[in-house]
């Protein structure tokens, strides 16, 4: 018998480790719900019993969810003289914490937990006690069966071997994909894991050029977050906010795959019309009106408007009482009010503060007659028809559309609440041109959403989280950053952008005017600009746009080398077609997904002719589909990524909008692999071919 190599040895002995990893798995899961049926909680009683059994089946559904694949991806190797009690342990790391019942010691060290930190930071310069960090490589197996242990590869960190970017972990990062995002808990960096682990109280910024993994980032800190953390953010929740769903649908594998299943994960417009009732957009704006409603002055302006409503008190007040009639006067009221106007408190606190100091002077008179009063008697004093009288003349209740409603269809009322704020030109470009019979049959705007719940607001203090990473946040408006603001105003925020990738026309400029308005201005802003995505030649031409794009950000780097970078020139825009048709054949024949990114006006005509072409694209941009083929329009293209992208006549993309270049430069950083331009006219300047 050929003994075994020490190679297959090891792998043999980390295949059967991860048997028993899988077997106790499918122990735990089978557990939970054993625990669930036989009512486990039957020795709790009310409130935790309710707890217990919610917790029970919260863990089981999220074992019975959890998406197949390794259940390891490294080791962890102390060695015998580490003195943190650690010394002489191995650790495997994967995705979920496994043991064979909850009080053995684990086959599986969450990626979350402290001792796994040395899995990412490890270093020959500061090995942390770690002798040898294990990377493990694996391939699917056959006939669909789970996937297969095929190698590993040991860095010596206390031997001091030189450590860098290995096989396995560059496989991994360039491995071809087809669908959703995946996770990065095996190849997380270090600058990424001190991201990563920030604590709860803390609000940062990551600004990221392309293919530096910050939507990872920001999806891995809430999962962290959400381990560290548990009773803190179950209290108040925790949100992910993409640009559009088309993105969400390309990330919402995720934190699944990390174990995490209740997160909620929404666009900022969702969730503002989450927070104005279900209003739906009905409406469209011209370019002028929503610039204005988009920037920060209207906040001012709606203040105004609202605020605006609250009034002198025109009489005294009068309750009769029996024989007696209890009265304030004039002043007394007009006092009340001032009082309340300087504490500015939401407008609906307002209101009742108001009301109720009035009732407190009417009961400090009763009591200097007549003795304490009880608790019937100060609820008759509220609901008296005076005092209502009084209240809603002086802090009338009104509803956000209304106040909208009135500045959009009252020039005088608008020029009030403008005054000083807003020119001539703009308050014009507000003014609706065919007012409805009434705020209650308006049809509202997406940027009038924006105004609503501004002023909802302003009224009363939304529900807020306890985190939320906002991803794309370049691109948002000051006053959607202040929809965020207000949800976040005793939780922290997770900022995720990159300046030259904003193509909105509010697009920030500069991050700490953008942190101002989402409410956090001390957050810290910290660049990633090493790429593990794009490859060194396709982050090279997206750098030479970076110079007209107005932004003061540093040039993008790539830990990966080359890249295919070609050009692909039609003679006549006639040929075009077939152009692109010979670009896609020719990806398809290597391995991965395949994006067409065009302006938009130009996919359908696109589509058409790869279905005519009979290279069967897929029906929608939906990346959660997995086809190897999809055309999407450049607006669409944020936060995605394609083995190969065939970028489809450049100029057109950056024609088709003010900040088109921008957009320009998103389209050129989705490619992992390749890159092929081809175009009938003529390129922009940065991106003629060189030499």
């Amino acid at each position: 018998m050929t003994p075994l190599d020490p190679l297959d040895r090891e792998l043999g002995q980390e295949r059967t480790h991860h048997d028993a990893c899988r077997a106790a798995l499918a122990a735990m899961t089978e557990g939970a719900g054993v625990r669930v049926g036989h009512g486990e909680n039957a020795f709790a009683s009310g409130a935790d019993a309710e707890v217990l059994g919610y917790q029970l089946r919260s863990w089981a559904k999220e074992l019975r969810q959890l998406p197949e694949g390794p259940l390891f991806f490294g080791r962890l190797d102390f060695d015998t003289s580490a003195d943190d009690g650690h010394g002489g342990q191995s650790y495997h790391i994967g995705r979920r914490r496994i043991a064979e019942h909850p009080s053995a010691p684990p086959l599986v060290i969450d990626w979350r937990a402290p001792v796994s930190r040395r899995f990412y930071q490890a270093s020959t310069r500061a090995p942390q006690g770690v002798a040898v960090r294990r990377r493990f490589g694996w391939a699917p197996g056959s006939l669909g069966a789970a996937e297969d242990l095929t190698g590993l590869e040991d860095e010596y960190l206390t031997a001091g071997e030189a450590t860098g970017t290995g096989a396995i972990l560059a496989g991994e990062i360039e491995r071809p994909r087809v669908g959703p995002m995946r996770d990065i808990a095996a190849t997380i960096q270090p600058e990424q894991d001190d991201l990563v682990r920030s604590g709860l109280g803390r609000s940062i910024c990551v600004q990221g050029a392309p293919g530096t993994g910050k939507t990872a980032v920001g999806l891995h800190r809430a999962a962290y977050l959400l381990y560290a953390c548990p009773q803190r953010i179950q209290r108040r929740g925790l949100l992910v906010l993409g640009p559009n769903r088309t993105f969400l649908s390309y990330i919402s594998e995720v934190l699944p795959a990390l174990g995490e299943l209740d997160i909620r994960q929404s666009t900022v417009d969702e969730e503002i019309v989450r927070g104005t009732r279900g209003r739906e957009v009905r409406a469209v704006d011209e370019a002028a009106a929503a610039a204005v409603k988009h920037d920060v002055r209207m906040a001012e302006v709606l203040r105004r408007a609202l605020y605006g409503r609250v009034a002198r008190p025109l009489n005294s007040l009068a309750i009769r009482e029996g024989s007696y009639t209890w009265r304030l006067s004039e002043s007394e009221l007009a006092g009340i009010v001032a009082a309340v106007r300087t504490e500015a408190p939401p407008y609906a606190v307002g209101r009742e503060r108001v009301r109720s100091r009035a009732v407190r002077v009417i009961q400090l008179q009763a009591e200097g007659r007549a003795g304490a009063v009880n608790s019937a008697w100060l609820q008759k004093i509220t609901r008296a028809r005076p005092v209502k009288e009084y209240v809603d003349a002086v802090w009338p209740r009104v509803a956000p559309e209304e106040v909208l409603a009135e500045l959009f269809t009252d020039p005088e009322a608008l020029a009030a609440a403008a005054d000083g704020i807003l020119g001539p030109d703009e308050r014009k470009a507000l003014l609706w041109t065919k007012p409805p019979r009434s705020w209650k049959s308006a049809k509202w705007s997406a940027a009038d959403l924006v105004l609503l719940d501004e002023v909802s607001g302003l009224i009363e203090h939304p529900e807020g989280y306890g985190h939320i990473v906002v991803d794309e946040a370049q691109d948002l408006s000051p006053m959607q950053c202040r929809a965020i603001a207000r949800r976040a105003a005793f939780g922290s925020l997770t900022v995720l952008g990159d300046l030259a990738q904003g193509t909105t026309p509010w697009a920030a400029r500069g991050w700490p005017a953008q942190l101002a308005h989402l409410g956090k201005p001390d957050a810290a802003v910290v660049p990633l600009t090493t790429g593990f995505r794009v490859p060194a030649a396709l982050v090279a031409v997206a750098n030479r746009l970076l110079g007209a794009l107005d932004v003061d950000v540093p040039e993008g780097q790539s830990l990966r080398g080359g890249g295919e970078l070609a050009y692909r020139r039609a003679a006549t825009p006639g040929e075009l077609a077939g152009a692109v048709v010979d670009a896609v054949r020719a990806a398809l024949g290597r391995e991965g997904s395949v994006g067409v990114i065009a302006a938009d006006r130009d996919v359908p005509a696109l589509r058409a002719d790869l279905a005519a072409a009979g290279l069967d694209p897929a029906a929608s941009e939906d990346p959660a589909a997995g086809a190897r083929l999809a055309v999407l329009p450049a607006t669409l293209a944020k936060g995605l990524e394609y083995d190969h992208v065939v970028a489809v006549e450049p100029a057109a993309i950056a024609a088709a909008e003010d900040r088109g270049l921008h957009r320009l430069y998103v389209v050129l950083t989705r490619a992992v692999s390749g890159l092929e331009i081809v175009h009938s006219g003529p390129l922009p300047e940065a991106l003629v071919p060189q030499g």
